[in-house]
């Protein structure tokens, strides 16, 4: 099969009407400015907190529209039977954040239970993930983090988040899915590391269940990806990863100085794209004990991963490599990823549009934190607005 070609923007938007086109084109314009988004987002934030009757209607029929697959389970039906049309895969994620009590952890887990199961209908939702802030307190995986003293009450509140946990891996075993447990803020990552390690010493022993996700923008996590190998292999386990380079960069260096210490940040995108790249090529050396999601939008490293694929000569591994993109990104990787032969699955948030909210403020601003990537989907979509005016 031919490598792909991220420069096709006939097969990139395929799927999208020129009407579709016209109101990503706006979006994306709106994304590449700092101020607008700013602005937009707080004065979206203001008028769902205001509770105005038009407020939701606003937010679905825009950044919820684009990014994610609907409300409920049912709607995001629709949105998986559309990309498996073109030979894309799903993988649903219930995206509510923000939460902190104990009844909205309880109804998470189960919403996230719900979604695992689809998995058994569908043959197009080939992994699960969740967000283990989703089913525990954010001031708790910090403390535990810190190696703080639990007082308790914390200890008891660490039992429940530890049975909702082993629950949802439990569900992803007996359904036969893999399932992927985000990365997060560094200052909690260690206690969701070792819950994730914990599930992968009870169901990772025949094949990699649990995957956990690494971001490599971290200047410690591709020496944390070898140890983590080389431990679950003296363990007797596979390891599933979700390579990454990370979401939170911003809040990463904004802590560092305001406590006053490094920042786990690489200092530059150079070193982030080396880390990455090492990172794949470690995992390809190693692909008989490591099964592997890729997700990144960044097309130098999906190109990479597609080469060293196809320099395997192992047939079976395009079928056990998966790349993934957001749901409304990267469109133009993942479609031409889907027509050259490669596993692709798009990461397709869900939920109530006043839960996801907090999800999709974090997603404008890394869009226009990432201006040039920004400005390279809008160049994509005005050069296929041209292609097809000329035809």
């Amino acid at each position: 099969m031919p490598l792909p070609n991220f420069n096709n923007t006939e097969i990139a938007f395929k799927n999208k009407s020129d009407r579709d086109l016209q109101f990503i084109s706006l979006l994306f314009r709106f994304m590449n400015n700092q101020r607008i988004t700013d602005l937009g987002t707080a004065i979206t934030d203001w008028l769902i907190r205001k509770n105005l009757p038009f407020s939701e209607s606003l937010i679905k029929s825009t950044l919820f529209r684009h990014f994610c697959g609907g409300e409920t389970l049912e709607e995001s039906k629709q949105c998986i039977e559309e990309l498996a049309a073109f030979g894309i895969d799903t993988i649903l994620d219930y995206s509510v954040e923000g939460e902190n009590d104990e009844a909205a952890f309880e109804a998470a887990c189960q919403k996230i239970e719900e979604t695992i199961a689809l998995s058994i209908e569908s043959e197009n939702i080939p992994f699960a993930v969740f967000k283990t802030t989703g089913i525990a307190r954010f001031e708790l995986l910090e403390k535990i983090s810190a190696n703080q003293t639990l007082s308790e009450d914390e200890v008891k509140a660490l039992n429940r988040v530890k049975q909702r946990f082993t629950k949802l891996c439990q569900k992803a075993f007996d359904c036969r899915v893999p399932v992927m447990i985000d990365a997060e803020e560094s200052w909690i990552q260690k206690a969701i590391d070792d819950l994730v390690y914990e599930a992968m010493q009870k169901f990772n022993r025949d094949k990699a269940v649990i995957y956990n996700t690494i971001q490599l923008y971290r200047k410690d996590r591709l020496s944390y990806l070898q140890q983590l190998f080389e431990k679950t292999k003296n363990d007797g386990l596979f390891l599933g990863v979700k390579l990454v380079r990370g979401a939170y960069m911003e809040r990463e260096r904004e802590r560092a100085a305001q406590f006053g210490y490094p920042s786990p940040i690489h200092d530059t995108k150079e070193e982030t794209d080396l880390a990455f790249d090492e990172a794949l090529r470690f995992v390809m050396n190693n692909t008989d004990r490591i099964k592997i999601c890729c997700g990144t939008h960044n097309e130098k490293s999906n190109l990479l991963l597609s080469e060293l694929i196809e320099k395997s000569k192992t047939i079976e591994l395009k079928d056990e490599i998966y790349f993934s993109q957001l749901y409304g990104m990267g469109d133009h990787i993942s479609y031409n990823l889907a027509k050259s032969g490669f596993k692709v699955a798009k990461y397709v948030p869900y939920g109530p549009v006043k839960s996801v909210l907090p999800y999709l403020f974090r997603r404008a601003k890394e869009n226009t934190a990432m201006a040039g990537h920004v400005s390279r989907e809008l160049h994509l979509i005005l050069s296929e607005e041209k292609r097809r005016k000329e035809i």
